[in-house]
């Protein structure tokens, strides 16, 4: 059946501010979903409060309102447009589900007279309501585990009376876990269970009889309306069951399953789905398997929306699962669908893989000190890596390349555990290096019986960790000179990279790189097709992978390359890798801006990164997609291939850039902004020399290389000093100190996990005002794209703080400065394309803290603000196909924009929530207020002089004022200082803020 013709405007509810357990995978449903939408001619009006999404561009519908996800919000929006006739809640994590629940107990679809598509609101409360989704479960002859639901604290303590321990408890309506816990000793109890009824927005928790050490599966299905099923993937956890799945590593197609309890499996998760509902959509099914010979089956949950492995799963086969989703909404049928990779068979099928995939969770625990890193129900992770390997050993190291956390893959570089005890008593409590853990024991000679008695990690997958192993042992047996082809080829099929196999024959990089050059083992791209090469692929989306040559009739040997190149001009363009709190999804929004700019200006566009959750590893964003770590060897080996023009790493963040130094050592182009002036700007000795140069104030400092240089210089700067790294993201290693001793601790500390760094000291600017600017320069001229003043004090990192747009309280004095110093720091650099520059202001007078020459985390925030794509300008710029007077800059806002910082605290119960140098929000909102009178301004700046009372308590001495109303009369009236100018402003096309 074709879209019902009903159906002309739909609103879509996206998942808000990134947090723990709803991440950016959400940002890539909800603009697949757009897209599809609009294909068929439907009106878009989206509803999302996130400014670092390119969901939320104005290209990507008719209508974006960032508004906070409330029920006043939607009524406002249908209120504004009364031809919406259906909304979408289902791509939009569970905030969007909650949400649509909400508006729908208060009657606000029935009133404006809107239907909701893509499943039904009964479905959604069965599913939320344990005690019900248990009950319907038994009606469908559905295995679940004994459980019984507790609205009580006396309830829930009948309850594990009755069951005894280990116990699970699950609070109802909430995401990634929240609040969800193990109990293993009945004196835990009482705490985990107050702590789940809270969690719980209902204040219910289903209590069910733990599954220690069952294996667990995930299946994603789509539905249409026609009652057509087809499971798009199938996901298995590498971790046991008791581990939240977005803290699991996770493998697919499923390695350790037979095929008559897939097939099983399957009929279950196609009977679940119809039982809870008659909707068309997407839909995820989470199982656990006894890890025995019976393979009992339970059923866990069932969420009726696009999840967080819906991603995974589209990145994983190909298949654009929430496009298809969209589409079936809509009242397609899947067979009258196309498939979006072949472009020749239909939607009604299930995908096959002839490869693998790893997914490997991202955590940030050095932001929480003192957090609990025991992995459990409750997700932590903050972001993840995606693998893909011809077999699941290459797909695995491929995924630990990916991490960028100092490691090489698996082994070979020095930096595993050696002592029997710490290796035993670490992998009795999962943990996020538990991955790198397996192998360190195996290494040392531990059994793999012993190691899985202790982890439930089935068998299967501990021996592909002792092939690996002993392959490494083989390997050290060799030199560089005498290893054999065969064995390198092999190494190279198994995943290891040329770094490794450095480590293990105790030489260079470059050396292994020459004997594999020297007996052409050459890397060779294939391409994910859905369908295991049955039918030809017409999307170039690739993967890497080594071969056995193969010889022809006629004699002639060859590798197949499924990757031709062009004769086009190139450009590629580095991702930014994993999520993770300082570099996040704003620098993906910057890619994919990048991406579309970069075809306009002709060039055939090559995207590399290996994030999964994301919209630049969509299969049709970029001409050609290399789902590959952002891992010198692997970048090298696709730049030898495809010869591009250059390379664009301003818009990956850090994760790019450090690739900076070594692509210009090779040889490679980088465009805009040099090398030589990326480099002057990270190392803040050398930066604070050019500010000393050009007459531009920065506060005293100094560099250090070890404590004892640092302890002296502390003494001439004076304390509290601020202690700053080189070349890291998000503030990392940044600290305030107030005497020696503290200064001696962290000082070592840093240079333990970051060796050789060189460390600025900084004098502190105590009670100082901060600001940033972002601006494009072209080499000659410098156009500021936006200056913000930041409501909390200097001291708090920028990320962390709430930016206002266009500053609140800063004279023309001190703005004229900010411009002076932009101009001249920009021009200074030789910037060509983006930076971001950030200032304390004490006593009017405008200090330097840094500046960087990339995209900076607030350009997706000017630009929702102002509405311009000033990415677009930048990226033109980059490549030199543009000049800044070239443009026409029309920035339009009415009134101020926030920029407000969002924290997942939640997640870290007993975690210091103080903030400071070192960023620890995991995602950002906007507001929009058209005055200073507004409360929502109001209350942030009456609460700002906590911050700094935290700071002073914690780093400085002193009196502390107290935090009363500190707003000035001024500001108190709704005026700004009689010395700034007005801003002329208007809404901005396709961007609504309702004020």
């Amino acid at each position: 059946m074709p879209k019902q013709e009903r159906i002309k405007s739909v609103l879509i509810i996206g998942s808000g501010p990134i947090i723990i357990g709803q991440a950016c995978e959400f940002d890539y449903s909800g603009s697949q979903a757009l897209r599809s939408l609009r294909e068929d001619g439907i009106e878009t009006i989206l509803m999302n409060s996130n400014p670092a999404t390119i969901m939320t561009d104005p290209s990507m519908a008719d209508h974006v309102y960032l508004l906070p996800l409330t029920t006043k919000s939607i009524i406002e929006i249908l209120q504004k447009h009364p031809s919406i006739d259906t909304v979408l809640p289902t791509m939009g994590g569970q905030t969007a589900l909650n949400l649509c629940i909400e508006a729908d107990e208060k009657g606000i679809w029935k009133d404006f007279d809107v239907e909701i598509i893509g499943v039904d609101i009964e479905a959604i409360k069965i599913t939320e309501d344990r005690e019900e989704f248990k009950n319907l479960l038994e009606r469908l002859n559905v295995n679940v585990a004994p459980s019984k639901t507790a609205n009580s604290h006396l309830s829930g303590k009948k309850i594990a009376q009755e069951f005894g321990f280990p116990l699970v408890i699950r609070p109802s309506y909430t995401l990634g876990g929240t609040g969800a816990s193990f109990v293993h000793k009945k004196e835990d109890f009482d705490k985990l269970l107050q702590h789940g009824l809270e969690a719980s927005p209902i204040h219910e928790v289903l209590i069910d009889k733990a599954l220690i050490g069952w294996k667990e599966y995930e299946l994603e299905l789509l539905r249409d309306n026609n009652n057509n099923v087809v499971i798009i993937c199938t996901i298995e956890n590498m971790d046991p069951m008791g581990i939240h799945t977005g803290d699991s590593i996770t493998v697919a197609p499923a390695m350790t399953l037979s095929d008559k309890t897939f097939q099983k499996m399957r009929d279950m998760a196609i009977k679940m789905m119809k039982g809870i509902g008659d909707f068309a959509g997407g839909c995820n099914v989470q199982f656990a398997v006894s890890p025995d010979e019976k393979e009992d089956i339970i059923a866990i949950e069932i969420n009726p929306r696009v999840s967080r492995s819906s991603a995974l799963a589209s990145k994983a086969t190909g298949y654009p699962i929430a496009k298809i989703a969209a589409k079936l909404a809509l009242g397609y049928h899947l067979n009258e669908l196309h498939n979006e990779i072949t472009k020749s068979t239909s939607a009604y099928f299930e995908p096959t893989l002839d490869y693998v995939i790893v997914k490997i969770p991202r955590w940030n625990f050095d932001k929480f000190e003192g957090s609990d890193r025991t992995l459990g129900l409750q997700m932590k992770s903050v972001g993840e890596v995606m693998g893909i390997g011809r077999s699941f050993q290459e797909a695995l190291h491929k995924a630990t390349q990916s991490l960028e956390i100092k490691r090489n893959g698996l082994g070979a570089d020095g930096k595993g555990y050696k002592d029997y005890d710490q290796i035993i008593s670490k992998l009795a409590i999962p943990s996020w290096d538990r991955v790198f853990l397996i192998y360190d024991a195996i290494q040392i000679g531990i059994p793999l019986s012993r190691i899985h008695n202790i982890t439930k990690i089935d068998m299967w997958f501990l021996k592909q960790y002792e092939e690996l192993h002993l392959l490494e042992k083989e390997i050290e047996n060799h030199s560089v000179e005498s290893l054999p082809r065969d064995l390198l080829l092999v190494a190279k099929q198994k995943g290891f990279a040329d770094r490794q196999i450095a480590h293990m024959l105790g030489c260079w990089e470059s050396e292994v790189f020459k004997r594999r050059k020297d007996l052409n083992i050459k890397r060779v791209y294939k391409l994910v097709d859905t369908c295991a090469a049955e039918f030809e692929a017409n999307t170039p989306y690739y993967y890497s992978t080594f071969e056995e040559e193969i010889e022809t009739s006629d004699g002639r040997r060859f590798v197949e390359n499924e990757s031709l190149v062009s004769d086009k001009k190139k450009i590629v363009i580095l991702g930014s890798g994993p999520n993770r709190i300082g570099q996040g999804i704003e620098f993906d929004y910057c890619c994919v801006h990048g991406v579309l700019a970069t075809s306009e200006c002709g060039y055939e566009t090559i995207m590399i990164n290996c994030n999964p959750e994301t919209v630049s590893t969509d299969f049709d964003i970029s001409d050609k997609l290399y789902f590959e770590p952002i891992f010198w060897e692997h970048i090298y080996d696709i730049i030898a291939h495809e010869k591009p023009e250059g390379v664009i790493v301003q818009l990956g963040g850090q994760t790019a850039l450090k690739l900076a130094e070594k692509l210009a050592r090779y040889g490679v182009k980088i465009m805009g902004t040099d090398f030589e002036s990326l480099d002057l700007a990270e190392d803040r000795g050398l930066f604070s020399n050019l500010l000393k140069k050009n007459n531009i104030p920065y506060p005293k400092f100094g560099v250090a290389k070890t404590a004892d240089e640092a302890i002296n210089l502390a003494e001439y700067l004076q304390f509290p000093v601020l202690v700053r790294p080189s070349y890291v993201l998000g503030g990392q290693g940044m600290k305030i100190v107030i005497n020696k001793e503290e200064l001696e601790k962290h000082v070592v500390d840093l240079l333990r996990k970051i060796p050789n760094n060189k460390l600025l000291l900084d004098q502190y600017l105590d009670g100082a005002i901060e600001a940033e600017a972002d601006a494009i320069c072209d080499g000659k001229d410098v156009y500021i794209i936006g200056i913000m003043e930041h409501i909390e004090p200097c001291g708090i990192h920028s990320g962390d703080s709430n930016a206002v747009l266009p500053p609140f309280n800063l004279g023309e004095f001190v703005i004229h400065q900010i411009r002076e110093y932009t101009n001249k720091i920009a021009l200074a650099l030789n910037t060509v394309g983006l930076i971001n520059i950030q200032f304390a202001i004490k006593d009017d007078t405008v200090y330097i803290i840094e500046a960087n020459p990339r995209a900076s985390r607030t350009v997706p925030f000017i630009s929702k603000a102002y509405g311009e794509t000033y990415i677009k300008y930048a990226t033109k710029v980059i490549l030199g196909e543009n000049k800044l007077k070239d443009f026409n800059f029309r920035p339009c806002l009415e009134g101020f924009a926030i920029k407000h910082p969002v924290f997942s605290f939640s997640k870290f119960p007993n975690v210091d929530k103080n903030l400071g140098p070192e960023m620890k929000s995991t995602g950002e909102g906007i507001l929009f207020i058209d005055s200073l009178k507004d409360d929502t301004f109001y209350d942030l700046y009456t609460r700002r002089k906590m911050y700094l009372r935290f700071q002073n308590i914690e780093y400085a001495s002193g009196d502390v004022d107290t935090p009363t109303s500190p707003i000035p009369d001024d500001l108190a009236s709704g005026t700004k200082r009689k010395e700034r100018k007005a801003v002329g402003i208007a809404l901005l096309p396709g961007i609504c803020a309702v004020l």
